[in-house]
């Protein structure tokens, strides 16, 4: 099983020692964001865990820890836009703070576990096309010697996005945009030896030297561990997403970095809310277990093959 750490929230940043808590334990209860009442149990055996991908915009509460994670297989996605305040509110500096932070993570884990991520990509008359052009070569000059991949994608609009970014006047982009946009983004990343890739579009870019990314990597999972695994494509994900299957662990509404644009909390009032309700000693993040609550054990299987690969 791959474990996605996750997608919902940013658990690096403000649930690590929950994390650590449940990997000593052994185990982890996850709440169905459909039905609250119903949880999995996922076992977390290194044994059983085929990888762990973490999703970040900050992860310093992680760095003084990562040797818990010796026998596990892992990899960071972290997310480094610029944005300022307005966007991303809860944010430190990305100058004095994240950037360091990326270096640091990049030191201490290797640049083949550290993605950056510059999405979403929006446009409005603070960030235009020439803003986003130099500010990605501004963090490409700062990043790329702790990274090798550089993932991008552009703004999705869901109903609570719209409500919550309406204060920053996002304009829909045209497909010309997307590809103007495209064009010195990849300009730069190859200037400065990265791979870019764009993350579930349906618009095609290869011609500009964009791949198409897998943000819960099966072959990156595989060149790291050495060892193949038989695990399919993610289920119920959109059509352009390459993801693996995994299984995320955290839940929506609960990050307090406060971005307007993430389609994961209501806003940031009920993610402060929620993380009130966080036990880092519980089985499950928010909460604990109630009288109502049915847990499901959920198998995990490593999809490891048994054979050792060479990469």
């Amino acid at each position: 099983m791959i474990i996605s750490a996750s997608r919902r929230t940013d658990l690096p940043a403000f649930y690590s020692g929950w994390f650590f808590n449940r990997l000593k334990e052994g185990f982890v209860l996850v709440r169905n964001p459909r039905n609250p009442h119903r949880l999995s149990r996922i076992g977390l055996s290194p044994s059983k865990i085929d990888g762990i991908v973490f999703w970040t915009k900050n992860p310093l509460p992680m760095l003084d820890r990562l040797s818990e994670l010796k026998g596990f297989n892992f990899y960071f996605q972290f997310t480094l836009n610029a944005y300022g305040p307005d966007a991303e509110p809860g944010l430190p500096s990305k100058n004095d703070v994240l950037i360091p932070a990326f270096q640091r993570l990049s030191s201490l884990v290797g640049k083949e576990r550290v993605i950056w991520r510059y999405d979403p990509i929006f446009l409005s008359k603070t960030y235009s096309i020439g803003y986003h052009a130099r500010s990605f070569e501004l963090l490409a000059k700062r990043l790329h010697r702790y990274t090798q991949t550089c993932t991008v994608s552009f703004l999705d609009r869901y109903l609570n996005t719209e409500r919550n970014t309406r204060p920053l006047g996002i304009r829909p982009e045209t497909p010309d945009e997307q590809m103007e946009i495209m064009r010195r983004f990849s300009e730069i990343a190859f200037g400065y030896g990265l791979t870019l890739n764009t993350c579930a579009e349906q618009g095609d870019f290869r011609s500009l030297g964009a791949g198409r990314a897998k943000c819960i990597d099966k072959e990156r999972l595989e060149m790291l561990g050495g060892v193949p695994l038989d695990v399919g494509k993610a289920a119920g994900q959109r059509p352009a997403c390459g993801c693996a299957e995994s299984f995320d662990i955290g839940a929506y509404h609960s990050c307090p970095n406060g971005c307007l644009y993430c389609y994961a909390n209501a806003n940031q009032t009920a993610a402060f809310q929620n993380m009130r309700r966080h036990n880092p000693a519980a089985p499950v993040l928010l909460g604990d277990i109630g009288p109502d609550d049915c847990i499901l054990e959920r198998k995990t299987i490593s999809h490891q093959t048994g054979q050792t690969s060479l990469f």
